[in-house]
Order: C-alpha cells, then sequence, then structure tokens
C-alpha cells in the first residue's frame, strides 16, 4: 500500500470525528470543507513510518489548520455577525437524527466563537475530544501548563454564557411546541410560563442588524417580543432538529429558510432562544444536516467528488 491510500483509509475511517472537530473550532461548515481539504493536503508531507497513533495525528492536524484559519480570522474581524452557521435536519428523521449526536448548541458556539483561537482550541480538544494536555500545548503553540490555564478560562465563561440543555430531546420537544402554540395564539401568561425567568433571546439578523435588538434578557421581555410577533411568525415554522437539540425552521411560501431558531431546554422551562436570520447563515447547503461535499479521501481534491 503506497502512503497516499494509507492516508486515504485514514481519512475515510475517522472523517466523521475531523469534521465534528473542524466544526466546534470554526462553527462553518464552508470552513470545515476547507480545513479538511487543506489537512488532506498537507498529508502529502509526512511520513506514515512516524505515526503511531493515526486519530490522534490527524485530530492534532486537523487542530492545527483549524487554528490558522482562526487566527486568519481574527485578523480579519470586520464583520459583525458571528461566523458559526446552523447544522439543520427536518425533526423526525431517525437517519438524519442520528448525525445530531456530537452537534453543539447554538449557544455554545456563539460563546466559543467568542474566545481567542488557543483558548477555543484548548477547551474544544481537551474537554470535548479528550485530548491530552502536552498534545493540544503542540497545537497551539503553548506549554501544557499553559494549556491547561487557557482551558481553564474557557471553561469558566462556557458555563457563565452557554448552559447546556437538561431535559431529553422528547421533553425538549413538547416545551418548544409548548412555546410555539402559545406563540401563534399571542398569549403572554402562557409564555411567561414556559421561560426561566433569566432566559436569553439572541437574534443574529446579518445585513438586517437593525430590525430588531440583537439581545433581550428576562422572561417578560422575551415574552413580550413572542407575543407580539408570535401570531403572524410562528405559523412559518415546522419542527426541526437544530445543532442537535429541539428547535425551528421557519420557511417562506416557495420553501426557502428565512429564520432558524434553537432553544436550550432546562426541566420545563426555557432558558435561551437563538434565533438565525442572517441570509448568508440561510442558503439551502448551509441549512442542512448534510455537508456541501461529501469527502472521498481516496481522490487529492474531495470537493471535486460532489
Amino acid at each position: 500500500m503506497d502512503d497516499k491510500q494509507w492516508f486515504a483509509e485514514q481519512f475515510a475511517q475517522h472523517r466523521q470525528r475531523l469534521r465534528a472537530v473542524a466544526y466546534r473550532l470554526l462553527g462553518s461548515l464552508t470552513e470545515v470543507d476547507d480545513a479538511l481539504q487543506e489537512a488532506w493536503l498537507r498529508t502529502t508531507r509526512a511520513d506514515p513510518a512516524a505515526i503511531t497513533n493515526p486519530a490522534a495525528w490527524l485530530t492534532t492536524l486537523v487542530g492545527r489548520v483549524c487554528i490558522d484559519m482562526l487566527r486568519a480570522r481574527q485578523a480579519r474581524r470586520e464583520q459583525l455577525s458571528a461566523t458559526w452557521e446552523p447544522l439543520v435536519s427536518e425533526y423526525g428523521d431517525p437517519e438524519e437524527a442520528s448525525l445530531h449526536t456530537d452537534a453543539v448548541g447554538i449557544a455554545l458556539l456563539v460563546v466559543l466563537d467568542s474566545l481567542e483561537p488557543a483558548e477555543r482550541l484548548a477547551v474544544v480538544l481537551h474537554d470535548m475530544f479528550g485530548m491530552p494536555f502536552d498534545q493540544v500545548a503542540t497545537v497551539v503553540g503553548r506549554t501544557p501548563a499553559a494549556t491547561r490555564q487557557l482551558a481553564s478560562r474557557a471553561r469558566r465563561r462556557l458555563r457563565e454564557h452557554a448552559p447546556q440543555p437538561r431535559a431529553g430531546l422528547p421533553a425538549q420537544r413538547r416545551v418548544v411546541d409548548a412555546f410555539l402554540a402559545a406563540a401563534r395564539d399571542g398569549d403572554f401568561d402562557a409564555l411567561l410560563a414556559l421561560l426561566d425567568p433569566d432566559v436569553v433571546f439572541r437574534s443574529d439578523n446579518g445585513r438586517r442588524a437593525r430590525l430588531a435588538p440583537a439581545v433581550l434578557t428576562g422572561a417578560h421581555a422575551v415574552a413580550g417580543r413572542a407575543a407580539d410577533a408570535g401570531p403572524r411568525f410562528a405559523r412559518l415554522c415546522a419542527p426541526a432538529l437544530v445543532n442537535g437539540v429541539a428547535g425551528v425552521v421557519a420557511r417562506d411560501r416557495s420553501g426557502k429558510p428565512i429564520a432558524v431558531v434553537g432553544f436550550t431546554v432546562r426541566g420545563d422551562r426555557i432558558v435561551t432562544i437563538d434565533m438565525i436570520l442572517d441570509p448568508d447563515k440561510l442558503m439551502i447547503d448551509s441549512v442542512s444536516v448534510k455537508p456541501r461535499h461529501q469527502y472521498a479521501p481516496d481522490t487529492p481534491d474531495f470537493r471535486k467528488s460532489s
């Protein structure tokens, strides 16, 4: 077996994990494709005989590509909108639902996007993918002790600003469905009963940023907003999985997505609502659980295989 074929087989075997790593680091389906393509190209400069753990080696390689991309993104940080894109599938398809197993919620992506590149890599590679700190340190270019500190700082930010669901998917769905029903009826009291007192509503409007406040906090403010807009907006919504949790997709009469909404549910209350209205993130290819390009690592250019 030649080197190219060996690397192709390793990429094929570990592709799902590598995509998950890249998505959590970059948050952009387009950039995930680019990162894996660049990682594949870099394998041509590697010696398979020196690789004892292909999974760890490939994860490290993808991590290095991603930190280069994050630093380049930071250097040109002129855009107002976050760079992550939603991962969405129509609710109820067991095959597609299984692909969300490794997804991370929008609330978490929002906070990850605000971290420094080295902090983001440290907490994602170590806490989410179990990479030892001595290996993470080689990716971020720090000592293991300094890398531990990076992860610790990032962890505090995530705990404070990115609440995670504490309800199973069926329970999440019941709460979200009840919220939609109350919104359709403009029922303020019913909405209030479904919202955590400290609920946070975030709206990523992209180019339409002047349409509404980007963030609302508190149950009364969020219930009021939902009661006002709900009777019209909620009728356009259909259940969906949004980054692995219960959410909705709103579509116009032609079927084009105009909004994606993800909810974080704890118990029987909603603690965060993340609405994506940015048209750049609602391109048909982005609002899909499937990647834009089906990777075929037995070819030098994955993107030609789609």
